[in-house]
């Protein structure tokens, strides 16, 4: 079996990456949501960026990647915003779907609205932004994440309930 070998640091063009799947998958969101109302997109941003907080919060301030370049682009972020926490947190840390249900709003909010304005009123062009909002929050993010991110990833070698949760390993 090959040892893949992990970065200390990612090369900048993975986050960057990551980063660029994210905002896109945000921006098609908010202007699915905007057909309602552009509160509702206002809302549904604010949304977007609490989440991205919270994952700061909940997971980035004990990742071993804390302060470096990691493969999504929230470690450096993280130490501008939280202190350091225990990386032995990161670990042992029990997650399960349910948790991770505010990441899954971020996509079913936007096709909720969509499905709405296609009630109202079909257009060709909410679906098709619908379709590439699911192509990008779950094609794209499992791309970046089995490909690059995760792939390469220190702390998955030392503990990672996400991986623990989407790479479920069979026993030997």
């Amino acid at each position: 079996m090959v040892k893949i070998k992990s970065y200390e640091n990612f090369p900048l063009r993975i986050p960057f990456i990551a980063i660029f799947v994210s905002i896109i998958s945000y921006s098609i969101g908010a202007v699915i949501l905007s057909g309602l109302s552009i509160i509702f997109s206002v809302f549904y941003l604010f949304y977007c960026l609490g989440v991205e907080l919270l994952v700061i919060l909940r997971s980035c301030k004990d990742c071993w990647y804390y302060g470096k370049i990691c493969g999504l682009g929230k470690g450096k972020i993280a130490s501008l915003l939280v202190k350091k926490g225990n990386p032995k947190n990161f670990a042992d840390r029990d997650i399960s779907l349910v948790h991770m249900l505010p990441d899954f709003m971020v996509v079913i909010l936007p096709l909720l609205g969509g499905v709405i304005l296609l009630i109202l009123d079909f257009s060709i062009l909410v679906l098709s932004l619908m379709v590439v909002l699911i192509v990008f929050f779950f094609g794209g993010t499992a791309f970046i994440r089995g490909n690059f991110a995760c792939k390469y990833c220190k702390q998955k070698n030392i503990g990672c309930p996400a991986d623990a949760i989407f790479n479920k390993r069979k026993e030997i």
